[in-house]
């Protein structure tokens, strides 16, 4: 059953990147400062998105066009959460909203900035993805980059 859903749930986030070209939530380069690491079942510890590296200040974009699900705090911190098509959800924290409850967003529109936060030793925005109560790995949303062949300064 779990490799059921887990195979559903990344169809729906490939089907969303095949149809939708994904933005990255922050300019290149993102720097991931801790991995998704799911927890094995659904109450137990883990970390149920990815943190990247940004100053305070940073303007954060929305991945792919979608509705603003939830624009405010949430246990003191502010968050965002964008439905996307398709239903998959994104998440992001901690921001300050640039966009309301129910706004249609643009795939890049700038829809927050981002604030002070404890989830981090250093200041980080936490981004997450969720399809229903499922939280999937956010990178899997982006294309995943060409490899590149160098030249070997040996063989010239």
């Amino acid at each position: 059953m779990t490799t059921l859903l887990l195979t559903l749930l990344l169809t729906l986030s490939q089907a969303f990147t095949a149809s939708t070209p994904a933005v990255r939530p922050l300019p290149p380069p993102l720097i991931v400062t801790r991995w998704w690491d799911p927890p094995p079942t659904p109450y137990a510890a883990g970390h149920r998105g990815v943190d990247l590296a940004a100053p305070v200040g940073a303007e954060i974009r929305a991945t792919g066009p979608g509705r603003v699900h939830h624009a405010g705090p949430v246990a003191g911190r502010g968050v965002l959460s964008l439905t996307l098509p398709g239903g998959l959800r994104t998440t992001y924290e901690p921001v300050r909203p640039l966009v309301v409850e129910g706004e249609e967003v643009a795939a890049g529109q700038v829809v927050a900035v981002l604030t002070e936060g404890a989830h981090c030793p250093r200041p980080c925005l936490h981004w997450g993805l969720l399809a229903g109560d499922v939280y999937l790995n956010p990178l899997a949303l982006l294309p995943r980059p060409t490899p590149r062949l160098l030249p070997d300064p040996g063989r010239e």
